[in-house]
């Protein structure tokens, strides 16, 4: 399976408190209500545990298995050790994807792939879109800059605007 069976691929960047996920929340729900297929890859820096150590799929993984796969009529994860093996890209997380019509990538800021930026003054953190070409608008509780010639200036407390922007870019 190729990144384009992925539909349109959309990195969603920002400092750690600028709204991220909360807006990925609302966008996703209402874009599941219109129909559309949304998929995820949120990257951590954090060992992430999944699962409780106790049970039988953590044992199997513990025990060495190098992927275990859980299984049930309502979700089925993956989880797969590394072992010391190298991070997978993000274009071989996206091949694992089912096909969607969108697929909003969290983190991954150093990747080549359109993005939108969350950015709140507020946190005292520098703008990203001024040094990265590849952020396409941004979504900001401050009003555009004077002048900014950029990348689209969203706002980020009206959600049917940052949807109506999205939907004419994956247009």
């Amino acid at each position: 399976m190729s990144p384009t069976d992925c539909g349109r691929v959309l990195g969603v960047v920002g400092w750690s408190g600028s709204g991220k996920t909360s807006l990925l929340e609302r966008l996703i729900a209402r874009l599941a209500g219109q129909g559309l297929r949304v998929n995820v890859v949120k990257h951590s820096h954090h060992d992430v545990e999944l699962e409780p150590p106790r049970k039988d799929s953590a044992r199997l993984r513990m025990a060495g298995a190098a992927e275990v796969m859980l299984a049930s009529p309502y979700r089925v994860a993956i989880l797969r050790e590394l072992r010391g093996a190298r991070e997978p890209s993000l274009a071989e997380h996206l091949a694992r994807l089912a096909p969607a019509d969108l697929t909003l990538v969290e983190g991954y800021k150093w990747e080549p792939i359109p993005k939108l930026e969350v950015f709140r003054p507020g946190l005292g953190r520098p703008a990203l879109y001024p040094d990265d070409p590849h952020i396409v608008a941004v979504a900001s509780d401050a009003p555009p800059p004077a002048g900014q010639g950029g990348p689209a200036w969203l706002d980020l407390n009206d959600p049917d605007q940052v949807l109506g922007w999205l939907g004419n870019w994956m247009r």
